[in-house]
């Protein structure tokens, strides 16, 4: 008997276990947060100056009345959800032109800030007189079955269906369905997406090369599943960026775990660390504040954007601290500098057990979404804490009673010898990484075909070619996004070609 069907004390006690997962004993550190756009809404000066509305004002919200399960022929399959997506027709040329569709894959986090924060498509849209569209992904925002994400969550048949395959079945259908609405069917489309978006996209141009031309896949791990990857290169790559940034801001990391440890284990250990990092509730275990710590650092080296370079403002922190400030002031002023002066820091702020992309990613990775991230590098500026499968299997079981497939991507989308698959069998694809961005140790980093590139900078970091245009843009971002614009161009004129031939044909 499924959960929503049990006793009311059942529901709540997985529940209660949801929001209790951050103080599950154990030494694995949060996964470091995929997604497009930094987590916190403090994100580039320039941009922030646009306001929302300004932007919304030439966008239309629409939904549409979705599957909830494409590959089942159950009664319960062909219940339907609203599934919200947005269009921007103000460049379009029309399908009369067959001018193109440039979509954007949502993934997991509510549509709502992409529509300011994502650039890319509002910057080429007059470029290729493009229809701007925007997909939600299912579970997250406005496109939830059956209510709340917590309500779905607790209910083990519904969060059966929060799938990868299932979301990108749901992409084809929205955008078949916009081409039919708006009599666009020459209409070429181009998928774009970011990090777990990006994979989407690069995986839905390999299923659906029917419905998608090309895809842009920004920041896209494809390889950090199934032992593909190095575990620790993710954690690798923070340590680099931060020693390249400043020696001493990373000597000062790398020393202050031991120094936590230390404090903690002295009597009245963590009130002190409490005191000393002003956190919002006593710490329970110093654990807590390492993890909070471990979080700032990722978040900063993976999204180190131009201008403002938040590295540096977290480096400036801890090396401008006054003369004799211990490795812990130290630290701390690392905190201030980059979060603000608050009157309390939230040791769960970027694990926080009851935002919506915490919980629904937890689902993901608990079930395919499998990627074996730790810390175990000599070299590292942070503690050892390789990847345990067994123990974070045994967590995701307690969690939702499911034991999670950590080779199922690998071999529903590829994975092994995935090279010598897409220069057989793939095109029309980009994968554009920066080489500052942690999760680009699980990128594709060499052309693999003429129509497979790989486009990347080696300043770069998470998912920035998608940011909007900014004229403190470097001379580099310009480049790695013409470069872009340039390939996707010559697939829609080929496309063209290939239209017109076919076209005499019949």
């Amino acid at each position: 008997m499924d959960l929503a069907r049990r006793s009311f004390h059942h529901q709540t006690l997985l529940l209660f276990s949801l929001i209790c997962l951050s103080h599950v004993s154990g030494t694995q550190f949060s996964f470091p947060r995929l997604g497009a756009l930094r987590r916190t809404i403090r994100n580039r000066p320039e941009a922030e100056s646009e306001s929302i509305s300004s932007v919304s004002k030439d966008f239309k919200t629409l939904f549409y009345s979705q599957t909830l399960d494409h590959f089942n022929y159950k009664p319960e399959s062909f219940t339907r959800f609203p599934q919200r997506y947005v269009i921007n027709s103000k460049y379009w040329g029309g399908p009369n032109t067959s001018s193109p569709i440039l979509v954007y894959f949502g993934a997991e986090e509510s549509l709502d800030y992409d529509l300011f924060g994502i650039g890319f498509l509002r910057d080429n849209a007059p470029r290729f007189k493009a229809l701007q569209v925007y997909i939600e992904h299912r579970f997250y925002g406005k496109s939830v079955p059956f209510g709340s994400m917590e309500e779905a969550l607790r209910n083990a048949s519904i969060r059966g269906y929060f799938t990868s395959a299932q979301a990108i079945a749901d992409y084809a259908a929205v955008i078949l369905h916009i081409k039919k609405t708006l009599s666009a069917k020459d209409s070429p489309v181009i998928v774009i997406g970011g990090s777990y978006g990006g994979m989407l996209a690069a995986w839905f141009r390999l299923k659906y090369p029917h419905v998608a031309l090309g895809a842009l896949a920004s920041s896209a791990p494809i390889l950090y599943f199934d032992d593909l990857a190095p575990q620790v290169g993710y954690y690798a790559i923070v340590t680099k960026d931060f020693k390249e940034t400043s020696e001493s801001c990373y000597e000062t990391i790398r020393k202050s775990w031991d120094e936590i440890d230390k404090v903690a284990s002295e009597f009245n250990g963590l009130s002190i660390l409490s005191k000393r990092f002003k956190t919002c509730k006593k710490l329970k275990r110093s654990f807590d504040l390492k993890d909070y710590l471990d979080s700032i650092y990722s978040e900063v080296a993976q999204y180190d954007y131009p201008p403002t370079y938040p590295l540096n403002i977290v480096c400036h922190g801890i090396d401008g601290a006054p003369k004799g400030t211990d490795t812990l002031g130290r630290i701390v002023a690392g905190v201030v500098a980059y979060m603000g002066n608050k009157s309390c820091y939230d040791m769960e702020e970027f694990n926080h057990p009851t935002d919506e992309t915490y919980m629904g990613w937890r689902w993901q990775t608990c079930s395919e979404m499998v990627m074996p991230i730790g810390h175990e590098h000599s070299a590292s500026m942070f503690p050892p804490s390789p990847f345990n499968l067994n123990k974070f299997i045994r967590k995701c079981k307690s969690l939702f009673g499911v034991q999670p497939r950590p080779h199922w991507v690998t071999t529903y989308y590829g994975g092994h010898d995935l090279k010598l698959i897409l220069h057989r069998f793939g095109s029309n694809i980009i994968f554009s990484n920066g080489l500052r961005d942690p999760y680009s140790s699980g990128g594709v980093l060499e052309n693999i075909s003429e129509s497979v590139v790989a486009v990347y900078t080696v300043n770069g970091s998470h998912c920035l070619d998608l940011l909007p245009e900014m004229k403190t843009d470097p001379p580099w971002l310009i480049k790695q996004r013409k470069t872009e614009v340039q390939i996707i161009k010559s697939w829609i004129l080929k496309y063209y070609t290939d239209l017109i031939e076919f076209r005499d044909r019949t």
